[in-house]
């Protein structure tokens, strides 16, 4: 794949939300998340070590209204972030799942770095909120993350009873999957993973 770094930082700032978002692909698991949300910091520092990405997200959002445009718009950075990291895909895996256990909690994740952004997520929680995350905001993360990085998302929540472990256990599988499909295939040659010759 060659020895450019697989890095991109991005910022956006609205009326709504001020996001800066930094992340590495080829880290070591490190993390610097301070969102205003502490269960969604929570989720993305499990992002980061379960996927050794290394990520630093700084965000500022209209807290005092909602949840929503923070959630949505730090999904959206990172998405961005992950896209522009990837650059032509050339030389990856592309392809990666994972179905990981949290206690008595079990999720599936399977993603494809096709460039081509669409989700099907289907989880459900019991409660309004774990903590201070929105457990309704948690589809729509995932589905912007999977819009705006340009990848294909299946997720599905297999068992669980703690609404806590749920999610973690979403977010875990995610990493570990995300982790398989953007490492390195020496195999490739540097070459797209693609018989169409693009996943851009």
């Amino acid at each position: 794949m060659g020895t450019e770094a697989r890095t991109a930082e991005l910022s956006r700032e609205t009326r709504e939300t001020k996001i800066r978002v930094r992340l590495s692909l080829d880290g070591t698991g490190q993390s610097r998340i301070k969102t205003g949300l502490g269960m969604l910091d929570h989720m993305l520092e499990q992002l980061a070590r379960h996927g050794r990405f290394d990520i630093e997200i700084e965000a500022q959002g209209d807290l005092e209204v909602d949840e929503h445009h923070t959630v949505e718009d730090v999904a959206l950075v990172l998405g961005r972030c992950l896209a522009e990291a990837l650059g032509e895909r050339r030389g990856i895996v592309r392809m990666g799942h994972a179905v990981v256990p949290m206690d008595e909690a079990l999720a599936l994740a399977a993603v494809d770095l096709s460039g081509r952004g669409h989700a099907s997520v289907q989880v459900s929680f019991d409660r309004d909120y774990i903590n201070d995350f929105p457990t309704d905001l948690a589809k729509h993360f995932l589905e912007t993350l999977a819009s705006e990085g340009r990848f294909n998302l299946h997720v599905r929540l297999l068992a669980g009873e703690n609404d806590h472990h749920r999610l973690e256990a979403v977010f875990k599988a995610l990493a570990r999957a995300l982790d398989q499909a953007t490492a390195p295939d020496e195999r490739l040659g540097g070459q797209v993973p693609s018989t169409k010759g693009t996943v851009t």
